[in-house]
């Protein structure tokens, strides 16, 4: 199977976990391709428009699974921003992670990934699975190990 992980990553941290999950899955023999959301000015301020460098089409992709960071309890802008112009996605099977420095998933993760469902809905697409990685918990290699896992058995 084909599988994109399109990825917005400001830090690192996002991508990281991007990156297992390829290992997982090219172990698996999935063909896998990270491919990143990138925005013209890695300075994003609140209130400040947002564009994008690259907006990756997941139209060569059999299964899509999007990564984004949580910012200020929600889904990040660039992400945001991506989802609403999002072409090809129509019927494919979709399924996503985030990652958030606040310890809980009430603290912006579970709105985060309301807001990648309701994207993908708006593009005709099914969210079959998500996660959330709390990066300052002491369970995050364990979040990180259950998103990897979940997502190896597509």
């Amino acid at each position: 199977m084909k599988v994109g992980v399109i990825c917005y990553s400001n830090t690192g941290n996002t991508l990281s976990v991007a990156q297992k999950v390829e290992q997982a899955l090219a172990v698996a023999g999935h063909t896998v391709q990270i491919e990143q959301v990138e925005p013209v000015s890695s300075e994003i301020k609140p209130g400040t428009p947002v564009t994008l460098k690259t907006a990756p089409d997941p139209s060569p992709y059999d299964v899509v699974i999007l990564a984004s960071p949580v910012h200020a309890f929600s889904l990040a802008p660039v992400m945001k921003l991506y989802l609403s112009r999002l072409p090809g996605l129509a019927n494919k099977p979709v399924h996503c992670f985030v990652t958030q420095h606040l310890k809980k998933a009430w603290m912006g993760g579970n709105h985060a990934v309301r807001q990648i469902r309701a994207g993908c809905k708006s593009n005709g697409a099914e969210l079959l699975s998500s996660g959330i990685v709390n990066w300052s918990s002491s369970q995050r290699d364990q979040q990180i190990e259950s998103i990897v896992d979940r997502l190896r058995a597509l």
